[in-house]
């Protein structure tokens, strides 16, 4: 689109109505989650209006929630460029993966090996360790270049053998924001055939993520990163997800994907759902909703790689300020980790909020292997900034102008 209609977009989201020390709050909390935009409030709330019900009925309300989650899934697997039956829901991503993990565990042995990463939030960590403890499998870790914030891509042959059973790898950093080289990782494992995890949650929010073209073999993300309910998802190649052992109950399905769907989902979040991949395609134009959501996503990424340049050009600059993002030319989300010298994070979160009325949260955000290996748990962790499609001009110089202020 020519001109990015970011008045057009603010009025979708009934969030950004809300004050703060008499001006208007601007969100910058967004990689902890999103706000909700207005028609996935309405399609949650008109659900529960018209009345909800389980599944299996031959009643209106039964076959309509049926068709609420038909249509979850083609939009999920429209954003994700999936399958419907490659899409399942949960309670959250990490639910999600300590429940794919198990079952993939089943036929780990003692001497197989795993590969994670130093990189990733522990939420596509600990799941691994779990079941490798449980089976006596070895755990390798993938290092984190501190330089430069990034993966030692160097060491995937060191670390990827013919024992690796899979990898682990972050596509975007929710700390820092560097957007990992999974391709690569992907090719390296599958050469050994080993399968690989790919965690989505902070990637989805901000540019066009193929599942299959990725080379992944499951992928999670969470909905309230991307403008909707607090759902989670999980994409899982067809032929791993058919033979995938899950646990359930006798009597319920053990075709996929729902044989990983344990219990009663969530039926309002998922009626929601598909406004909230909606709005990405309505961001672009094409013949059909994954065209649209290519060119949406195009459009949002721009904006917020421009506000996002703005706001790092400006911190650079700053005395006490040190940022930790990759060099120049690393792709990266809009997410901005600093710290200022004399300070601790919660601190300058609070002083920028009573100045600015900007959201930005402290801690170290579950990035807890770098983070240590920075030596930050600690310290307090990092300040976080990230954007969002919403996120406006006037909002980055108000989060500027506090933080020069700090600064001073």
């Amino acid at each position: 689109m020519a001109t990015y209609p970011i008045d057009t977009i603010r009025a979708q989201f009934p969030a950004l109505e809300r004050r703060h020390n008499g001006l208007p709050a601007a969100y910058f909390d967004g990689p902890g989650g999103s706000q909700v935009v207005a028609g996935c409030i309405d399609a949650m709330a008109g659900y529960m209006r018209r009345g909800g019900a389980n599944l299996h009925g031959g009643f209106p309300s039964s076959v309509e929630t049926e068709a609420v989650i038909r249509e979850a899934r083609s939009a999920m697997a429209d954003l994700l460029s999936a399958e419907p039956d490659e899409i399942a829901f949960g309670a959250n991503a990490t639910t999600l993966l300590y429940h794919v993990a198990r079952g993939l565990a089943l036929d780990w042995r003692p001497g197989d090996e795993i590969v994670v990463t130093e990189l990733d939030h522990r939420g596509n960590v600990d799941p691994w360790l779990a079941v490798a403890a449980e089976r006596g499998v070895t755990v390798r870790w993938l290092p984190v270049d501190l330089q430069t914030f990034s993966l030692d891509l160097d060491a995937l042959d060191a670390r990827i053998t013919p024992r690796t059973r899979l990898v682990a790898v972050g596509l975007a950093s929710n700390a820092v924001g560097t957007i990992n080289d999974v391709a690569r990782v992907a090719a390296r494992a599958h050469q050994v055939g080993a399968l690989v995890a790919v965690d989505a949650v902070q990637a989805v929010p901000h540019f066009a993520v193929d599942f299959p073209a990725l080379g992944a073999d499951l992928l999670t993300c969470s909905a309230y990163k991307f403008f909707g309910p607090h759902l989670g998802v999980v994409a899982i190649r067809r032929e791993l997800f058919d033979r995938l052992q899950a646990p359930r109950l006798v009597p319920a399905p053990a075709q996929a994907p729902d044989k990983l769907e344990t219990g009663t989902l969530n039926h309002e979040g998922l009626a929601g759902l598909p406004a909230a991949v909606g709005f990405i395609a309505s961001l672009g134009e094409g013949a059909d909703r994954r065209a649209r959501i290519r060119a949406g996503y195009a459009a949002l990424e721009a904006h917020e790689d421009r506000l996002a340049g703005k706001i790092r050009a400006a911190l650079e600059g700053m005395p006490g300020v040190r940022l930790y993002q990759a060099p120049a030319g690393v792709r990266k989300t809009p997410t901005v980790a600093l710290t200022v010298a004399g300070q601790a994070p919660s601190e300058v979160c609070r002083r920028v909020l009573q100045a600015s009325s900007v959201f930005v949260a402290d801690g170290n955000f579950y990035a807890w292997t770098l983070a240590e290996k920075l030596g930050l748990n600690g310290s307090g962790g990092w300040v976080r900034a990230g954007l969002n499609p919403y996120n406006s001009a006037e909002e980055a110089d108000r989060f500027i102008d506090a933080m020069a202020g700090l600064a001073r």
